[in-house]
């Protein structure tokens, strides 16, 4: 289970649904358009998943033109400082952002304090970062990392003035605005970027980029979330807060140890070239994966934490979930895992070709870490923060021990190894889960397995396809890798009962999403805490 940001009984007989997630009290069970609450979360999954759409095209298209631009020294620079910023900026957030979403109640105090906390962690870490330039540079032997790290040590204060602004978009469910700053920021760091790379600035392109998202995401969320924070207070209670925060920050920083030893391996085994190369694949896939995933946990970390007291509701909303993640981005990855090579040429051109066996790896750890994300969510909505974190010790020490040993085959067995981990902690995930709360195991396994077993016919039917068709072109080998797999996808919601009911239960997410009842408005008021509002 990545984090890069975590019951009651299962549902009916063969999955059908017992009641609608977020189904409005008194409604008809498994009725979800009775559901204001259900309507919300189903709409603002869609803004919120089609806004992440849209910044995944951007990623993409970051990729395709840059990696024409620059070179893999140059992001292979760029990527060694980001590994240590990635894990400043889980320090940063402290877990609050997440504590501030799922808290029953939060006055205004607390609030104003919060963004104090996460302003003063970010200013201090921008220092930390900018006097730890030097020895950064000594410890990977490349000179240029000093100024590449003391520019970007600025995203540190950016993003933690930034943090409990975007925290409060989020908890008042107000997703269509944060899905709109979401979307501006990589396109005004693309811009900058592009700008910059045509200038011939090489690896500053890049600093330019991630500087500018920060600044963008700063100040669009203040203005979106129109709010001033006041002077800190004492008599605030931020116990409760700072304990969920803490457990959440532990987890984080293990889960990000875990997510990141393959790159720092890498860069300490083989240098700069070799980690670029890595690092493009990994951009490639893993970055828009992770955005198009972790805005799933924005729509249900405040909907779970309100349906807590509703075992029902709550199981069917995860088990949906786990389906809408698995029909989609599960099924997407399957056709990465099946077209790699084309994709690779298509995307970087032939200079990359090294690259296409690191993008089918990482796609099949994607499937995984795809189907333990509901898992997640459970953790957090629940503020089993303490659980999550003895799991994710136990789940990043057999990541670490993968990767290492696969590395002894360069950047491809390093790859193997951050696949197989996944494969191996995603059951365990939801084992543990299961042994701490009431948790719908049998019924998410099931599930799991269907998607599975459809991805894998799919992919290997696309994959052995365009193996025997050969045309020698690229796109053409895509199209034809992809339209097999269609083939094999449609031929099973014709046949396969157990697959139409799958799909008619996302399906019904989408209708939930466009139907919007009479009173919504009124019930999202009513589901705001007057402390919220004040």
């Amino acid at each position: 289970m990545t984090t890069p940001s975590s019951v009651g009984p299962t549902a009916g007989p063969g999955g059908a649904p017992e009641a609608a997630p977020g189904g409005a009290p008194g409604g008809a069970p498994g009725d979800p358009t009775s559901a204001p609450l259900g309507a919300r979360a189903a709409r603002g999954a869609v803004v919120t998943i089609g806004g992440q759409a849209i910044r995944m095209v951007v990623q993409v298209v970051s990729v395709v033109l840059l990696a024409r631009m620059l070179s893999p020294h140059d992001y292979g620079l760029v990527a060694m400082v980001l590994a240590v910023v990635g894990i400043g900026e889980i320090f940063r957030d402290f877990g609050l952002s997440s504590a501030a979403i799922q808290a029953k109640t939060l006055s205004r105090a607390q609030r104003d304090n919060l963004f104090w906390l996460n302003s003063g962690m970010g200013l201090l870490l921008s220092v930390l970062a900018f006097a730890a330039a030097g020895p950064l540079a000594t410890l990977y032997g490349e000179p240029e990392l000093v100024p590449v790290a003391r520019a970007l040590a600025v995203t540190f204060l950016l993003s933690g003035l930034a943090t409990q602004y975007r925290a409060d978009l989020n908890r008042h469910l107000r997703f269509a605005l944060l899905a709109a700053v979401d979307v501006a920021a990589p396109v005004v760091g693309l811009a900058v970027a592009l700008t910059f790379a045509l200038l011939d600035a090489g690896y500053w392109a890049l600093v330019a980029q991630q500087v500018s998202v920060a600044l963008t995401l700063l100040v669009g969320a203040a203005i979106a979330a129109r709010w001033v924070p006041r002077l800190p207070r004492r008599d605030a209670d931020m116990r409760g807060l700072l304990r969920f925060g803490w457990n959440l920050l532990a987890t984080q920083v293990i889960g990000y140890a875990g997510n990141n030893v393959d790159s720092l391996v890498i860069g300490l085994r083989f240098g700069a070239g070799p980690l670029g190369l890595y690092n493009r694949a990994f951009h490639l896939l893993m970055t828009p994966l992770s955005q198009l995933r972790s805005p799933t946990t924005t729509v249900a970390l405040p909907v779970l934490s309100r349906l807590r007291e509703e075992p029902a509701r709550f199981d069917e909303f995860v088990r949906r979930g786990q389906l809408a993640l698995g029909y989609t981005l599960v099924v997407g990855l399957g056709l990465v895992v099946a077209g790699a090579d084309p994709l690779t040429d298509v995307l970087l051109g032939s200079q990359w070709t090294e690259v296409a066996p690191v993008i089918r790896l990482l796609a099949v750890a994607g499937v995984f870490q795809t189907l333990a994300y509901v898992g997640y969510w459970v953790y957090l909505a629940c503020g089993l923060t303490d659980v999550l974190l003895r799991y994710t010790m136990v789940s990043v020490a057999l990541k670490v021990a993968c990767i290492v040993v696969g590395s002894q085959w360069g950047i491809v067995g390093a790859a193997a190894g951050y696949a197989l981990a996944p494969a191996l902690s995603w059951p365990l995930s939801l084992w543990w889960l299961s042994r701490h709360t009431r948790f719908p195991l049998r019924t998410l396994l099931l599930g799991a397995g269907r998607v599975l077993t459809l991805v894998a016919l799919a992919s290997g039917a696309g994959w052995l396809t365009a193996h025997l068709v050969g045309s020698g072109v690229a796109a053409l080998d895509l199209l034809v890798t992809v339209g097999a797999a269609g083939v094999v996808h449609v031929a099973a919601w014709l046949t396969v009962p157990s697959v139409r009911r799958d799909v008619h239960d996302v399906a019904l997410v989408a209708r939930l999403a466009r139907h919007r009842p009479t009173g919504v408005t009124n019930a999202a008021q009513r589901d705001t805490p007057d402390e919220d509002r004040s």
